[in-house]
């Protein structure tokens, strides 16, 4: 149980960074993966089909919701056993968790085959972006139950203690998916489909790696036999729904926001936002990795019933992720036209339309940290309704409403700010959200 052990250091800087740097780094290494599919794709293949992996996007976020609602929902509950000393039954939960992923991953996967081209054709896409999401979302749902499994072993990995090994198998999978996408697509020539492949082959290092793992009995949280507990699996559901509303309403949004881009600028706007969201994506993978390291923290200190801990946690989390929005918006507004010259040349026309666009978006990451740290509070406090709520409008209720009003308002420029908008409509909600239970949790 070295791992106890370290949930018991006192709450420093310190020791905070020592559980969060290895979560930071590993999802901005997990980021990477589809950004790579991306720089190859566009440089090598054409925006055209950079096009595609965007338009792919909100397929793929409706096959892994449910893994991540049960990852993140059940890793609080195991968390929450394990600081109440019921290591046993955390034990049996963690392994039904898992078959019920498999399960999970078989069905999602056969429906995204059923589904995908009647989506695609809805769309009004050209033949050649048509043919490209085709190949590559076909070969991409080969992989959904390793890449079910790396969404979960990646979160075990980190409250079991070894955020670390987490940390080099991202590194690993994704250097794999690197080396991989230019061999497949730059020496031998391969179209998209290869692209998926390598990320597919990236995301399966850390399902093996977490079998293994999981397998011994020596680590903290391990494979027993699994008992079904119907109460214990709803709570996990529940409170891990706000997670699962994320990745469904984000496939939502990006569905929308191409939608609109096709409307008003056609598929190069579809490029330019594509890129604009790996930008972001990339600045939410620092805040994602941070809360990804801190919640068994919190989870654990409040199984514990250890108050001063809890306040600790919180009131230095705030300042950390301060820090690093202030660092995010001026590296993005500093790095905007070198970041866009990555995925394509200054004399495309997507050129000019990313630029302009990753100005205006970066505006959100001053407050994106404040709101994905709200949201992950109230999971790993197993208070999964309200995480939703903070999710659920963040993602979808106040972005679906700035999308409907800003672009009929101030045309492509009104998609841009579409973000920003939202996001600090969720800041004032989570605010209010985070003061008023501060009470009850005493945090």
């Amino acid at each position: 149980m070295e791992k106890e052990n370290a949930y018991n250091l006192p709450i420093t800087f310190k020791n905070i960074l020592k559980f969060s740097i290895p979560t930071i780094i590993m999802t901005l290494f997990m980021s990477f993966y589809t950004m790579v599919d991306g720089l190859f794709v566009s440089n090598l293949i054409g925006t055209d089909a950079l096009s595609a992996i965007n338009l792919t996007a909100p397929i793929i976020s409706l096959v892994t919701a449910i893994s991540t609602m049960l990852a993140t929902g059940g890793s609080a509950v195991i968390m929450i056993k394990m600081g109440e000393q019921k290591e046993k039954e955390a034990n049996e939960d963690f392994t039904f968790f898992i078959i019920v992923n498999i399960i999970v991953g078989i069905v999602m996967s056969g429906l995204g085959y059923m589904t995908m081209d009647k989506i695609f054709n809805s769309m009004s896409l050209s033949t050649a972006v048509f043919n490209y999401c085709h190949n590559y979302l076909s070969y991409y749902l080969l992989f959904t139950i390793p890449i079910l499994l790396m969404n979960n072993f990646t979160i075990y990995m980190i409250a079991s203690g070894k955020s670390n090994l987490s940390m080099v198998c991202s590194i690993a999978g994704g250097i794999l998916n690197i080396v991989l996408d230019y061999v497949f697509i730059k020496v031998f020539g391969f179209g998209i489909e290869a692209a998926a492949v390598a990320t597919g082959l990236g995301y399966t290092v850390t399902a093996v790696v977490g079998v293994i793992v999981f397998s011994r009995r020596n680590n903290m949280i391990h494979f027993v036999k699994p008992v079904f507990r119907f109460k214990t699996l709803m709570h996990a559901t529940v409170n891990g729904s706000s997670e699962m509303a994320t990745t469904l309403v984000t496939g939502i949004v990006t569905m929308l926001f191409n939608w609109t881009m096709l409307k008003y600028v056609g598929e190069n706007g579809v490029a330019a936002i594509t890129i604009i969201m790996y930008v972001l994506m990339f600045a939410t993978s620092i805040y994602t990795g941070y809360s990804y390291g801190i919640s068994p923290m919190i989870s654990y200190n409040y199984g514990a019933e250890n108050k001063d801990n809890l306040k600790k946690l919180v009131k230095k989390s705030l300042t950390i992720i301060a820090v690093i929005a202030v660092s995010a918006i001026i590296l993005s507004l500093a790095m905007t036209e070198n970041l866009v010259s990555v995925f394509t040349h200054p004399s495309n026309p997507v050129y000019d339309l990313a630029v302009t666009g990753n100005k205006i978006c970066s505006i959100a990451l001053l407050i994106i940290g404040f709101n994905v740290f709200a949201s992950s509070l109230f999971t790993a406090l197993s208070n999964g309704l309200i995480s939703a709520v903070i999710a659920f409008s963040r993602s979808f209720v106040f972005m679906v409403i700035a999308m409907l009003i800003l672009p009929a308002l101030f045309g492509v420029n009104g998609i841009w700010f579409a973000t920003p908008v939202a996001e600090a409509a969720a800041f004032i909600l989570s605010s209010i959200l985070f003061f008023k239970y501060r009470k009850k949790y005493q945090y």
